[in-house]
């Protein structure tokens, strides 16, 4: 088994409120592949892979990832955690780091900062969004092997195999853990892909700041909003991680 770390970047085509976000345009290239060439630049990170469902309505994403020259696994369209499992398995890598396909202003530098708590501390998990203190749209999340295939074997509940890392963050007696705090808290920052108002932010962001800077980062977007106000407020009334908080909300219902 490889030691190094395997990021997997998960997406699919459907979307509830942004049908097809993964194919949309910035600044040339598609959202999935802004995502891809973004995670590659992080210098802790061996390999990139997407990891799609084995539907035919994701055949088109599995070829675009060709076409980005990335790896893609195809698993569960539901069982997201299963989908990790078995990726991870077929790459033959201990660490994952977790990515998700609607991150196209990830920063490198940010995910290099999680992986390296959790090498320092020796972690089976880690994370910058336990509390969230992190622009929405910079998550990263990283575990081992052991750590994935414990909840793979043991989650239950609807919302832990929907979202990979429920269960380790829900049971910190059973995976060591801990948890990328920013000195600042950003977390009121709204930098993801999941609305229509959403990608009017990020095009703003490809359009305006990606041909003078192509490799931007936090500080960089910090200092084009702090000169741009008015860009975010645009999407400002959605709520963080609305998919996460219905999953849990509808499990609390059924039990």
């Amino acid at each position: 088994m490889n030691n190094e770390i395997l990021a997997i970047i998960q997406a699919r085509s459907s979307s509830r409120r942004l049908p097809g976000k993964v194919f949309l345009d910035l600044a040339g290239r598609t959202v999935l592949e802004r995502v891809i060439e973004r995670v590659g630049q992080a210098k802790k990170i061996s390999k990139v892979i997407v990891a799609t469902s084995d539907k035919q309505a994701d055949d088109r994403l599995a070829e675009l990832c060709k076409q980005a020259g990335a790896d893609c696994f195809r698993g569960s369209e539901d069982d997201v955690l299963d989908r990790y499992y078995r990726a991870a398995r077929h790459f033959g890598f201990s660490n994952i780091v977790r990515i998700t396909g609607d991150c196209p202003v990830i920063d490198p530098e940010v995910i290099d900062q999680v992986v390296a708590l959790y090498q320092s501390e020796n972690l089976d998990y880690a994370s910058n969004v336990i509390p969230p203190t992190w622009p929405d749209g910079l998550d990263t999340e990283i575990f081992s092997l052991n750590a994935l295939e414990k909840a793979w074997r043991e989650a239950r509940i609807n919302s832990a195999r929907e979202h990979v890392t429920v269960y380790m963050w829900q049971n910190p007696a059973l995976f060591k853990q801990k948890h990328l705090l920013n000195p600042i808290n950003l977390s009121n920052r709204r930098w993801v892909l999941d609305n229509p108002e959403d990608y009017e932010l990020i095009k703003e962001i490809y359009g305006q700041l990606y041909p003078s800077q192509p490799n931007f980062r936090l500080k960089d977007l910090l200092e084009f909003f702090s000169a741009h106000p008015e860009l975010e407020k645009v999407n400002q009334n959605i709520k963080r991680n609305e998919g996460l908080a219905k999953s849990l909300q509808e499990d609390v219902l059924k039990n």
